[in-house]
């Protein structure tokens, strides 16, 4: 008997593919979601037998659903070369390098065991935004697949070619010590030998690889794995603390006390450090970012402009790529750097180099350089369980609801709302450069919710407050998964 074919259109994010394995997707589906992605390419390249980079992360299963999309993009005409156990950012890496037509990235990066998914892309850098995978569910949904005749072939040791390239380019002088932390995902056989080989001296922390995840899932957003990273730090009197997510393309940022930096502190330092150099630069930053770019008088002086853009790694490379920006920081610990740094995609390894550089540059302690950024209050990112067929309503309805509150002028804890944006669910401002952020989670059923204030933890918590008893009064929204 063949096996039923199960593939939960949900599972088709804004700009990746996530299920669970089995319950919400099968290897028949899997295999369909390749034939989707070949007919795809295949169109976009215009090309009968284009050339795609297929790896996979280090999951108990991602091996056999890796070889059940080789055999759904092979059945379309695709020439995939495999380059085997991988970081996401190794991939987007090799289809420069060996200058693919496309890539496939079988991940499902930080989620907990149990999620798969595959991140793709066509156009070298960029990955794929929600009108690709619109065309892509719709192809694969209805089955509108092309027959042709492909082929595959291993590449072996690539991982090598990528480990070389960002280590010849950037040899630091002095010796950092960095505690690199991997969640034992698969960024342990990539980071500390990297960040060795620039010349940090590396205390590695979880870089065994083990699929079982027997600590906390790697995610340098979670508590626990910051926590354990600050121990680290703080018991080897180390000068800094790397944390890496599941597919290696993002990073945590521990300072030389113990204490967390927030990655869109970490991406304004960063700036500030390239500025000099790169005067009149772009910089792009997601919305759940800190309002302190704004009138940050190092980018000032140095004619260096901020674009506060939607959150989701696809959307700010692809606003990095138009804009021609120097980099982009994303709160969540995606960064990525353009031309002459990087290829515009994100690295975590390359993050954590830039870092590194940070520090060769000054004579100082990251604690210390951290203390020259004017001080503010931030939440951490929270995100409220809501229906992934409700979240889009509910964050409409708070759209309109706080335009009205702006329009009526009514004040919180004091304050009018002066500024409201909305490329990505709504983000509201202050004269005193407080904000709060609703929008929904592109990858899970949640909204997301941060806050900041730079006046006080008062005035943050009285904005959450605010946000807390509007999304209460919808009924639409349940727990949160961590909460201030």
């Amino acid at each position: 008997m063949s096996e039923n074919l199960k593939i939960d259109p949900y599972g088709f994010r804004e700009y990746d593919a996530r299920w669970l394995y089995e319950k919400d997707i099968n290897k028949l589906g899997i295999t369909n979601l390749g034939r989707g992605l070949g007919t795809q390419i295949i169109k976009h390249t215009k090309n009968n037998n284009p050339r795609i980079i297929v790896g996979h992360d280090y999951r108990s299963y991602s091996e056999e659903i890796k070889a059940a999309l080789k055999e759904g993009l092979i059945s379309t005409g695709c020439f995939v070369e495999d380059i085997g156990l991988s970081l996401s950012p190794m991939v987007y890496f090799a289809q420069f390098n060996l200058n693919a037509d496309a890539v496939a990235m079988v991940t499902a990066s930080h989620n907990e065991n149990g999620w798969t998914g595959v991140k793709m892309g066509i156009q070298k850098g960029l990955t794929h935004a929600p009108e690709e995978m619109k065309e892509l569910k719709d192809i694969t949904m209805n089955k509108k697949f092309i027959a042709g005749k492909g082929n595959e072939k291993i590449i072996e040791n690539f991982d090598k070619i990528y480990k070389k390239d960002l280590i010849d380019k950037n040899k630091i002088k002095k010796k950092i010590k960095a505690v690199v932390a991997c969640g034992n995902g698969t960024a342990g056989i990539f980071a500390p030998d990297i960040l060795r080989g620039i010349g940090c001296e590396v205390v590695e922390l979880d870089c065994k690889l083990d699929w079982t995840f027997p600590k906390y899932n790697p995610n340098p957003e979670d508590l626990e794995m910051l926590h354990a990273i600050a121990k680290c730090v703080k018991d080897n009197d180390a000068d800094i603390g790397f944390g890496f997510d599941g597919d290696g393309d993002r990073c945590g940022v521990i300072d030389n006390e113990g204490n967390e930096i927030f990655s869109d502190k970490i991406g304004l330092i960063i700036a500030r450090n390239l500025s000099p150099d790169h005067k009149g630069s772009k910089f792009v930053v997601d919305v759940k970012s800190t309002g302190l770019y704004g009138n940050d008088k190092i980018l000032i002086e140095n004619n260096c402009k901020t674009i506060y853009w939607k959150t989701g790694h696809s959307h700010i490379k692809r606003k990095v790529n138009n804009e021609k920006a120097l980099a982009g920081f994303e709160k969540s610990g995606h960064f990525f750097f353009n031309q002459p740094l990087g290829y515009g995609y994100d690295d975590g390894i390359n993050s954590a180099i830039q870092v590194c550089h940070l520090l060769d540059n000054q004579n100082k302690k990251m604690n210390e350089i951290i203390k020259e950024l004017p001080n503010t209050y931030q939440s951490p990112t929270m995100a409220p369980f809501c229906k992934d067929e409700e979240k889009y309503q509910v964050v409409e309805e708070m759209v309109n609801q706080v335009k009205e509150i702006k329009n009526n002028k009514t004040k919180i804890d004091g304050q009018e709302i002066k500024e409201v944006l909305t490329v990505n669910g709504i983000r509201f401002s202050f004269d005193d450069g407080s904000w709060g952020l609703i929008r929904a989670s592109s990858n899970k059923p949640s909204l997301v919710v941060v806050t900041e204030s730079p006046t006080s933890d008062e005035r943050k918590k009285k904005i959450f407050d605010f946000i807390d008893q509007m999304l209460l009064k919808t009924g639409k929204v349940g727990e949160y998964d961590q909460k201030i």
